[in-house]
């Protein structure tokens, strides 16, 4: 046996460990250190020289001490000092102590920098290996501005040793991950991929993790990587346990380099050549079929290699989602491992058939397993279980089974643990919603639902099926018994109430004929549960009792007295009091078509965003997307114009109703709106009020101009400005508009804001303002499946002469629309002169490989620069002599296409631009105008009269201005709109 060198004893340092272990004490153990503390810095600061072996000795008791917790204020020039040993050990030490103790801000970094650079220049691979441990436990941005150019040179550099490549690699990891802007990419990066070729298994493992995490910001850089990684993923997942002795983990061949290769092809798209594909199906099969094998070892660590390759392996099928036979393959799969007694296995296994069940492929296969998940929810002991099969049961849930998962979810939820009731409660809400064809089901569920666990039903959640109720006459009447059978529980949750309060006030009527639901039952049901409620259903269940009135002349005097009585009036809380207040004069004064006015039906709510699978989404966190939108396709959906007709795996499902998709919501009713959160998929440009974004609220004229100017051509702010493509397709480069363009833009005719085109795969939505002669319109684009529109691009065409009459400024989109995301395009609108025909839009993209195109007509109509002029009686009939050519007037009789109502009339005529002028015509029942259209080049006066007739349910309409085809036009535009 060698004898042990003094150099490698350190007798000393194993002297002074075993006195602080048999130390009795604290304030011993402090004592002893604070003794040796001292003795070391007599031997630093003494006179006498100390040799390697005794530096070495004092910066390990250093070191050992700073371990145990205790501040270290000294030592760190004899550790620098260690660094310019020739000895291994000492060297070691050194760059030990360094690492641990030296911060990045410490005045020695320039001294370490230095001996670093000589080690590494050393061609020392021990010294080398040394160096670079060092920078990647240090891995401060100076060490990196220092050696980022020198560590890829070393990497690649023929005469490194394995050892040397091996750490090289690891360092420039570490040192990317610190700071990604101080790794030049340059040349050496076509060299490291051929890394993966190299014999050295260490070296191959270290090149793997170092590639995987440069190709996710350069993907192109590293393409060629995916051929090697296939290539080197073969030789392994093929050889016998025998043949990568050294590299083999329990019978398993290379586990940890074969789950890093998976995951390394996971940041690329199927391989385009054949043969590669080949070759990589072939070994992913291969590691399916040893998952049937038996194991070759009962251990723990034998299986659990096994399956890390497995799942790793299920995760790129996934990924891939190309080959129908591997998905099913691999959803058999982990079907076994449902019923596994390891719990990891089961719940890796629920988290897989997730992502598996939202494609096309694979999602039969995956409701085959429907028992076995549901017995899962039922029995299993661990929550994080139960939650991953809560999950998988959303995802695999569709028309079919939906009825059976959701009344299997809601028995769960009667013993769910409280940290995912209101998931719960969110995926039972979405897919009773979703998959309703009969809805009376979706209400008996929701109420089921509150009944159940009404402390987690959101506000969303009961606001939702009040506006489905509301939008949907064949369900009020049931709503309305329902939910009167609900409120006669004796324990009755205060969210059953507001729903209850809500569909009496509005729908009470409905059920009013049967005696045991008579107005003053329904009154007295409501009001026994007034006093237990907060104040926020309180003031929402006086809301009911005042349209109560309306709908139940009969329960006026009781109502009355109830808002009469001094805990109302008198109200500590000020919106009950004013509530009580104001509805109690209202329904003393009003007259009885006044309250049946003010106090008439609710009308049906637009379609918006549906809030509750927005907020499911936030609560699920940003990763959750995929797994919660249907990505299931159908070949009955239709291509939209111009495209060529999808394949039947490129197509989404719609559902039932087009906003339970996740794309539209109303607004809540009877109560504050919810706060919109940063998950919703398109803002709402369905409402009159301001959008979340852009905001498009009142702002001063001035600023809005000016806002909207474009900047000139030779200014800065012209070269800054982000320009509109180069290359715009013209007229004759895109097909005609769809053939219900003119229709929806007449939608658009008399207002600014709403869906200006929708089918199963895009909705564009439009806001937009204008002043003078500019405008500025917000489209926005949403994808409504699951799959990512490609190459998506809208451009603005100028048909004809409009180029020369309107400059529209476009800003860029991005070129690819993730499934159930939304991009907005502003456009920049300035009117040069009178124009006919409105611009238009081509939008195109590929979706699911096949190209979509799609053209409309623009809502820019020559109105919409109306300025609205008001005028006296006598100017306006003086302007109105003074157009009196037969050129400059336009007028049509014609037919009302929509019931003559006053109101409505007047509504449209503000919102076409002009101002409405009273106490003009002799005539009260006609209607007058007058506006002036701002162009850049000239100012067109416009006067109009609207005279209704509606006895013979026609109208008479004269528009006269100072240019001929302005005022055909006009005439045109507006008599459409009645």
């Amino acid at each position: 046996m060698p004898a042990v060198s003094k150099g490698d004893g350190m007798r000393g340092l194993a002297v002074f460990i075993s006195d602080i272990r048999n130390c009795k004490s604290k304030e011993a153990e402090i004592k002893r250190i604070n003794k040796e503390l001292a003795n070391i810095r007599s031997k630093f600061k003494g006179d006498k020289a100390l040799d390697g072996y005794s530096k070495k000795k004092y910066v390990c008791k250093l070191l050992f001490i700073f371990l145990l917790g205790h501040d270290i204020d000294f030592g760190h020039m004899e550790a620098v000092n260690l660094l310019s040993s020739n000895k291994y050990t000492e060297k070691q030490i050194g760059y030990l102590f360094i690492s641990v103790l030296v911060n990045s801000n410490s005045e020695l970094i320039r001294l370490i920098n230095n001996a670093i650079k000589n080690d590494l220049a050393s061609r020392n691979p021990t010294f080398m290996c040394l160096a670079l441990h060092c920078i990647a436990n240090v891995g401060s941005r100076e060490m990196g501005e220092a050696f980022a150019a020198d560590i890829p040179r070393i990497l690649v550099a023929g005469d490194s040793m394995d050892s040397v490549k091996q750490s090289a690699a690891l360092c420039l990891l570490r040192l990317y991950k610190a700071s990604p802007d101080l790794v030049p990419m340059g040349e050496w990066t076509a060299r490291v991929v051929h890394l993966l070729n190299d014999q050295h298994m260490g070296v191959v493992t270290a090149a793997v993790s170092l590639i995987t995490c440069l190709c996710k910001k350069n993907p192109d850089d590293f393409k060629t990587c995916i051929s090697l990684a296939v290539s080197r993923l073969s030789r392994i997942v093929s050889s016998a346990s025998t043949d990568l002795q050294d590299y083999t983990y329990y019978f398993v061949p290379a586990p940890w380099l074969s789950v890093k290769l998976l995951r390394l092809l996971q940041c690329y798209p199927p391989p385009e050549d054949a043969a590669v594909k080949g070759r990589l199906v072939e070994c992913l099969e291969t590691v399916l079929n040893k998952a049937q094998e038996p194991p070759k070892s009962k251990k723990v660590q034998h299986s659990n290699a096994k399956n890390a390759i497995l799942f790793e392996t299920i995760s790129l099928i996934i990924h891939y989602d190309s080959e129908p036979n591997l998905l099913v393959r691999a959803c058999n799969q982990l079907g076994q491992f449902l019923q596994h007694r390891e719990t990891n296995l089961r719940y890796l296994a629920l988290e897989s058939m997730c992502t598996l069940a939202s494609s096309e492929f694979s999602h039969e296969a995956v409701k085959t397993h429907i028992d076995t998940v549901i017995n899962a929810l039922k029995t299993e002991r661990d929550v994080s279980v139960r939650q991953r099969a809560a999950d998988l049961l959303y995802a695999m849930c569709d028309r079919s089974n939906a009825k059976q998962i959701v009344s299997e979810m809601l028995r769960y939820l009667e013993t769910a643990d409280y940290a995912i009731r209101e998931e719960i409660v969110l995926k039972v809400a979405i897919l009773a919603e979703k998959y309703a064809v009969d809805y009376s089901w979706y209400v008996d569920t929701i109420l089921n639902l509150i009944r159940i666990a009404g402390d987690y039903v959101s506000e969303e959640v009961w606001y939702r099926v009040l506006q489905i109720v509301t939008n949907r006459d064949d369900v009020q009447g049931y709503a309305a018994k329902t939910v009167f059978e609900a409120l006669q529980a004796p324990a009755c949750h205060e969210n059953m109430v507001k729903v209850g309060g809500y569909i009496l006030g509005e729908f009470g009527n409905l059920i009013a004929g049967d005696p045991r639901s008579s107005p003053p039952v329904q009154f007295s049901l409501l009001h026994s549960k007034f006093h237990l409620c907060s104040v926020a259903t309180r003031a929402l269940l006086l809301s009911t009792y005042i349209k109560f009135i309306n709908l139940f002349p009969e329960t006026k005097a009781t109502i009355q007295g109830v808002l009469r009585a001094g805990s109302q009036l008198r109200n500590a809380d000020v919106e009950l009091q004013q509530r009580a207040v104001e509805y109690l004069t209202l329904s003393s004064v009003a007259s009885t078509d006044v309250l049946a006015t003010v106090l008439e039906e609710m009308p049906p709510f637009p379609e918006r965003e549906s809030s509750i699978l927005a907020k499911l989404k936030r609560k699920k966190g940003p990763g959750a997307g995929s797994a919660l939108d249907d990505g299931r396709r159908d070949p009955s959906s239709h291509d939209i114009n111009g495209g060529v007709e999808p394949t039947p795996s490129t197509v989404s499902t719609p559902s039932p109703s087009a906003d339970l998709l996740g794309l539209r919501a109303a607004p809540p009713p009877a109560a504050p709106p919810a706060p919109s959160g940063a998950g919703q998929l398109l803002v709402d440009v369905f409402s009159d009020g301001p959008a979340a974004q852009p905001s498009l609220g009142p702002t001063p004229e001035e600023a809005f101009l000016s806002e909207l100017e474009p900047p000139a051509p030779e200014s800065p702010m012209a070269l800054l400005a982000d320009p509109a493509p180069a290359a715009d397709p013209g007229p004759e480069d895109i097909g005609p508009p769809i053939p219900e363009a003119d229709e929806l833009l007449n939608k658009f005719v008399c207002r600014n804001n709403g869906v200006l085109f929708e089918n199963q795969l895009l909705q564009i939505g439009v806001k937009s303002e204008f002043r003078q002669n500019l405008g500025r319109m917000y489209l926005f684009y949403g994808n409504k499946t699951s799959v990512q529109f490609q190459n998506f691009s809208p451009t603005v065409v100028h048909p004809g002469d409009l180029q020369t009459q309107l400059a529209v400024q476009t800003k860029r989109v991005a070129s690819q629309v993730d499934g159930g995301a939304q991009v907005q395009q502003v456009l920049n609108i300035e009117c040069l002169r009178d124009f006919l025909t409105p611009p238009l839009l081509s939008v195109r993209f590929r979706y699911g490989g096949a190209p979509q195109s799609l053209t409309l007509k623009l809502p820019v109509t020559i109105n919409k620069f109306f300025q609205p002029t008001e005028m006296a009686a006598q100017d306006f009939f003086q302007r109105w002599k003074q157009l009196s050519l037969p050129q400059q007037e336009a007028q049509k009789i014609f037919k009302a296409n929509h019931p003559m109502d006053a109101e409505v009339t007047k509504a449209k005529l503000l919102g076409f631009g002009s101002a409405l002028l009273d106490n003009v015509d002799p005539n009260p029942e006609n209607f007058v105008g007058a506006g002036i259209i701002q162009t850049k080049a000239l100012q067109v006066g416009c006067l109009l009269r609207l005279e209704p007739n509606a006895q013979a349910q026609m109208y008479r309409l004269t528009l006269r201005t100072s240019k001929e085809p302005v005022s055909r036009h006009l005439c045109e535009l507006l008599a459409q709109q009645f």
